[in-house]
Parts: C-alpha cells; structure tokens; sequence
C-alpha cells in the first residue's frame, strides 16, 4: 500500500471537525462515492487524477443538480454518497438546508476566495461559470445589446429571445435575480419573461437557435459558447458574446459547489477529495476543455476566458441562493 506523509492537526481541530483531510491524504487508500451533477467529463478527470495522486478509488453517481440534491434530502443519513459536487450553488443550499454537510476544513477553505464559497463553511466552491447573453452579430451590435438582464422585460425583446428556464442552470440565474432584486421585480421579470422568451430545452439550443437566425439573442452561461469555438464553431460561428458587466444581476457569476455529507463513513478520503480539487484540480480547469473558471486563490482559468475580475459580477452569498422559493415563482409564472 502506498504511504503518505501524515499531517496531525491541533485537538481542537480535530474535535471540531471529527477527522481530516490531512488524515486522508495519509491514509492514501479507500474508496468513496460522489454524487456528481458537475460535467461528467470534469468529474472523471478529477477522480482519474486523484486516485493516481492517492490512491483512493473515487466512484462517481451522475445526475443533475436538482435531481441529486433532492435525492441526497431524500435519503438522509441513509445516503451512500461521501462528497456532492454541483454546477449551481441552489442545489448544495437545498442539501446545506437539510444539514446534510460536514464543516469542511479550515485549510481547505482559505484555499478559496471569501465571494467563491458561502459565509458558512459548510461547503466549498470548486469552480465557476459566468451569466452571458449570446446574440446574432449579423442582426444585432452594440448599441442594440441590453444594457441589463432585466430589460429583456420590456415589450421591444418579445420573441427575440430564447432561455432553457428548466435547467439548473437558468434557475440558478433567477436566483440571482431574486436576491439582487427581491421578490416583486423577479416575479414580474419572469411574468414578463413568459410573454416575450422563447423557451428551448438546454443551454446549447437556445445559442443554436441564435446561430441559426431564430432568435436574435439568449441567456446561457458562457462556456457553451466557448467551448464550440474550441472545436469547430458550427454552433456559434455567427454568434457573438455580451458580458452585462456593472454589478448587473445579468453579470452573475455561478458557483460550482462541493461538498462533504455528514453521513459519510469515510471523512478523511472525502475532505481530501475536495481539498484536491481546489488545489491539484484547479489545473484541470487550466488545460481541460471545459472552460470553466478556476476559484482557487493564485490559480489560473483557460488562457481563452475574459479574467473573472473583468466581469464585474454582483457580489452575493452563495449560501443566500434559494432553489425552492425560484421553482416556485417560475412555476407561477407558468415556465415550469
């Protein structure tokens, strides 16, 4: 069995937090379950790259944000899952409201910066997508971009638009809305949205349909984009991208959330686990091909993407995201 330094933490330390990633990383063996809802090919690098690192077998359980996260509630301290990772923080609130996680670990979070994790500690970001509106350059330019995401509500963008609003990411988006705007213009917003979006299923419609002269713009998060332009661009080729910027709810940036059920029978391999892609996995970011944003402190995104400092994103709380109370309002608005 391959042997690992070990790294002992104060007993204060390891009463507040029973057992740690230290620990893990000196046992270097031992398996644990992730309920994944990130991308799957993501996932799979990170858990190829940590077992090799380690030595702990990491099998991954693939869903969506809402799905897992309503199973892991479901479940309880029943769950076999040791880690959950997410592409939208609503999903990881929903778990943390049924205080489901672990603290993670001190040395873990100052690893990421205070606006990439929730206040609490209880979970971790991981990695980060940015709201983007995507528009057909050959019909729209600068001047007629919107200032806003909430000016999509005025009547002149009625069927100009399009948006997946049953996907975690979308509602992720409105949930950004909410907490920046309350409760009123959100639920006008969508009330609005209902009247003059176009509704398509998944993000990579709704920038096809844009592509292909069907709708004059749209709300996605910005990898999608991106990550068409890496391979052959016949998605986006006429498609160019609007960053809302000026702390505008439109300017959101999505956190990416991990973190470690309570439940778990294997604490010390599961903080490691997310102690690694903070730190080891944040490179992954760097080279791969998902083009999302590194959250790490000091570590570097894809050469390709805008810096995040550029995107001048509203500062909110991931924590503060709620899941329920958006499904409700879209469901009243008539999107779900």
């Amino acid at each position: 069995m391959k042997s690992f330094v070990r790294t002992f933490f104060s007993a204060v330390s390891i009463a507040a937090l029973g057992l740690t990633a230290s620990s893990a990383l000196a046992q270097g063996a031992g398996e644990i379950v992730v309920y994944n809802a990130q991308h799957e090919t993501l996932a799979k690098s990170w858990a190829e790259a940590f077992t090799a690192d380690t030595g702990i077998k990491v099998v991954l359980r693939n869903g969506g944000d809402t799905q897992l996260g309503n199973q892991l509630v479901q479940e309880g301290a029943a769950s076999s899952a040791d880690v959950f990772l997410t592409e939208n923080s609503p999903a990881m609130v929903l778990v943390d409201n049924a205080k489901l996680f672990a603290p993670v670990e001190p040395a873990t979070l100052d690893l990421v910066p205070e606006e990439y994790r929730p206040s609490h500690g209880r979970w971790i970001g991981i990695a980060a997508r940015s709201t983007v509106f995507v528009y057909d350059k050959r019909k729209l330019d600068q001047a007629k971009l919107p200032a806003s995401i909430m000016d999509l509500a005025d009547a002149s963008w009625k069927g100009r638009w399009a948006a997946s609003p049953s996907g975690a990411d979308f509602q992720a988006i409105v949930s950004a809305i909410l907490e920046i705007k309350g409760p009123a213009a959100t639920q006008a917003w969508l009330t609005a949205m209902k009247q003059n979006s176009v509704v398509l299923r998944g993000n990579v419609a709704a920038m096809k349909a844009v592509n292909a002269g069907e709708v004059e713009g749209a709300v996605i998060y910005h990898y999608y984009w991106f990550g068409d332009q890496a391979k052959t661009g016949e998605n986006s080729g006429n498609v160019g991208v609007h960053y809302f910027r000026n702390k505008d709810a439109g300017a959101f940036v999505s956190i990416s959330g991990g973190g470690v059920l309570a439940s778990s029978k294997n604490q010390p391999q599961a903080q490691a686990f997310l102690k690694w892609i903070v730190t080891k996995g944040q490179n992954i970011l760097r080279t791969g091909n998902s083009y999302e944003y590194a959250v790490a402190k000091g570590a570097a995104s894809n050469d390709r993407l805008p810096p995040l400092v550029d995107l001048q994103a509203p500062k909110i709380d991931p924590a503060k995201l709620n899941s329920r109370a958006v499904s409700d309002m879209m469901t009243a608005a008539g999107l779900l």
